[in-house]
């Protein structure tokens, strides 16, 4: 109760105004204005230079810097694919980049200041980029009017995210929803966060690519068409291109979605099992193929669900927002909510 009190005041004070929201991924530095109606008024977007904190805290105060003399701000909200302190201040680990207790809200301030002569709004947040995304899904894409939602954001790898009752979950240490990393194949592909086996070495871009690829270098008469399409070099097969070759009609890409969506489903129902949601949003580049995943996860759900048959089934759906999730639901929660 006194958590929510203080919300509210905290609210009252920052205000509905335009806030500037930061989504950091390991290849590009997207920002944007955002209107407390979820509209992105102004928008820039730099490339990520190096895994250097340094630098990309550098192109992080450029971005705000720009979009502040624009737009008078309320705070600022960054979204960072990592563990974030419970503070909301501090980035303890990004697999994808190398910060290490990275005090990265202190770090921008006082780039920022040191730019502009002046402070950028009444508050700067640091949120992990997929509960920045699930609540702008919350607020306002595919999860508004769900009291239990689940948001699971496939990228290079996956990101999660649980919103309850109009607030994000960020348990005990502020490290809640990494499903990319709970252990489904014990002993199976190694993964960037130490262990084997994690969930996203099997329904990611990443995975996707790799068994791409992998196809694609046996010299499988079926990848013949992913081949064509990559010039001839199973390297330069990619996301975007298993995706379009998909859409297509491409039978190697289509059993490759569902290959990654059946994986897919069965970490939904693990969920659904431990967090009983009446939502599951499914966001990030690789949910670009609609049904094409969807499908096949959705079939994978139903059959692995536990009390199938007995218990009332989530509703799944893709995320709305696309690309600019993140950097609205950071701006969002910048200003107090969630």
């Amino acid at each position: 109760m006194q958590q929510r009190l203080r919300q509210q005041t905290r609210r009252a004070l920052i205000g509905d105004g335009p806030a500037v929201g930061v989504d950091i991924g390991g290849t590009k530095v997207a920002a944007g204005v955002v209107d407390g109606e979820g509209r992105v008024l102004s928008q820039v977007r730099r490339e990520t230079p190096t895994k250097s904190p340094q630098a990309v805290e550098d192109v992080i105060a450029e971005v705000v810097e720009e979009l502040a003399a624009r737009h008078e701000v309320v705070s600022v909200g960054i979204g960072a694919a990592g563990f974030v302190d419970a503070d909301r201040s501090s980035v303890l680990f990004a697999p994808h980049l190398a910060w290490r207790h990275e005090p990265l809200r202190d770090a921008v301030e006082r780039r920022v200041r040191a730019r502009l002569g002046r402070r950028v709004g009444r508050r700067t947040l640091v949120e992990n980029d997929a509960n920045a995304a699930a609540w702008g899904e919350y607020r306002f894409g595919a999860g508004r009017g769900e009291s239990r939602m689940v948001c699971v954001t496939m990228g290079t790898g996956i990101g999660g995210a649980i919103v309850n009752s109009g607030r994000v979950q960020r348990g005990r240490h502020g490290l809640a929803g990494e499903f990319g990393h709970m252990v489904i194949v014990p002993g199976g592909h190694r993964c960037e966060c130490g262990n084997r086996g994690c969930w996203e070495q099997y329904a990611s871009g990443n995975a996707l690519v790799r068994e791409a690829r992998e196809l694609a270098r046996a010299d499988s008469p079926v990848a013949q068409g992913l081949l064509e399409r990559a010039g001839g070099d199973p390297g330069a097969i990619t996301g975007p291109l298993v995706t379009a070759a998909a859409q297509d009609g491409d039978a190697a890409a289509v059993e490759l979605f569902e290959e990654v969506g059946r994986w897919l489903g069965i970490g939904i129902a693990n969920l659904a099992a431990a967090l009983d949601p009446g939502t599951v949003v499914v966001g990030g580049g690789v949910s670009d193929a609609g049904d094409l995943l969807l499908g096949p996860a959705w079939e994978a759900y139903r059959r692995t669900l536990t009390g199938r048959g007995f218990r009332p089934e989530l509703r799944l759906v893709r995320a709305e927002l696309g690309p600019a999730a993140g950097l609205v639901g950071a701006a969002d929660l910048s200003r107090g909510w969630g």
